[in-house]
């Protein structure tokens, strides 16, 4: 063998042994990486006394908030126990809502039911629940999200049967509402806007307000909701948007929602007679419907009655 083999022997022979070398060693960090991560899993984070009482304060109050008296829950949350809890099984079992390692899917929920429930800000929310800002307003996001997802099921015209609240109220009721299936009107909610379209959004209020239009069946739940209207807007506009939209209300063919005197008589639209007696205080006493079209109008405020 000559000197020129035993060099390039003694070259490959080395170039195995860097490849060999190079693949231990990045397997061994790879390995120790993971143990690293594995270890980080499995650990527990330690709590610091402040942060300690800090999470301890705030289970105190939402367990106070949330499972404490009834009363206390409808007037913070603005439903009772039952319903609250169900609603966030709800959103938890449709995965709409995942509870976190800081934060459970009832915190979440109770955080946005502030908000909406008591029209408090981002900073207000964050001192009651010892939550920073950014926390709060990311929840409130997700669970805005998540609610506006199952509105698509719950917010819909579920029958077009005659209630029993009209067939069981022959003669007064039935047969002349044989056919609604509920109400429909508009309401001013607040609304923040930027100062150069404030003026669009001032109609009846002395603030911004948004036109909102609902409809109702006689269980209380709504079939339709449409936003965004400015509080200048007349009911007669939302509501002809409403029929107009590829998917707004739709009204079943023969059947018809009651409505104010602020909107006109069309069909699926049934609003009380103009220039007579309509609400139900004008015929307290002995102050006796006069003619039909007080008659109807008697009749037609206290059906709606029953559904507001």
């Amino acid at each position: 063998m000559g000197v020129k083999e035993m060099y390039l022997q003694y070259y490959n022979s080395y170039n195995q042994y860097l490849r060999r070398r190079r693949v231990l060693i990045c397997t061994t960090i790879c390995v120790v990486f993971l143990w690293y991560k594995l270890a980080r899993l499995h650990k527990k984070s330690i709590k610091y006394g402040p942060l300690l009482l800090r999470d301890l304060e705030r289970e105190k109050r939402l367990n106070r908030l949330y499972n404490g008296t009834e009363a206390n829950c409808i007037s913070e949350l603005r439903m009772c126990k039952f319903v609250f809890h169900r609603l966030c099984s709800h959103l938890r079992s449709r995965k709409l809502l995942e509870d976190t390692v800081n934060v459970s899917v009832e915190e979440q929920v109770a955080m946005f039911l502030k908000f909406v429930g008591h029209r408090w800000t981002n900073r207000s929310v964050g001192f009651e629940f010892l939550r920073s800002g950014e926390t709060v307003s990311r929840y409130f996001n997700l669970v805005l999200d998540a609610l506006c997802v199952m509105s698509r099921d719950l917010i819909t015209m579920r029958t077009t049967e005659t209630h029993p609240k009209i067939s069981s109220s022959p003669g007064r009721f039935h047969p002349y509402f044989e056919r609604c299936v509920g109400a429909l009107d508009g309401t001013h909610v607040p609304a923040w806007v930027p100062i150069y379209m404030q003026d669009r959004f001032r109609g009846r209020k002395h603030y911004p307000t948004q036109n909102v239009l609902a409809a109702v069946d006689f269980d209380l739940r709504f079939t339709y909701v449409l936003a965004g209207w400015e509080g200048s807007a007349h009911d007669s506009f939302v509501l002809q948007d409403a029929l107009s939209r590829p998917s707004g209300l739709k009204i079943p063919e023969g059947h018809f929602f009651l409505a104010d005197a602020g909107y006109a008589a069309r069909p699926g639209i049934l609003p009380p007679f103009r220039g007579v007696r309509y609400h139900l205080k004008e015929f307290q006493g002995t102050r006796r419907p006069e003619n039909p079209k007080e008659l109807f109008n008697l009749r037609h405020s206290s059906l709606r009655t029953t559904i507001e």
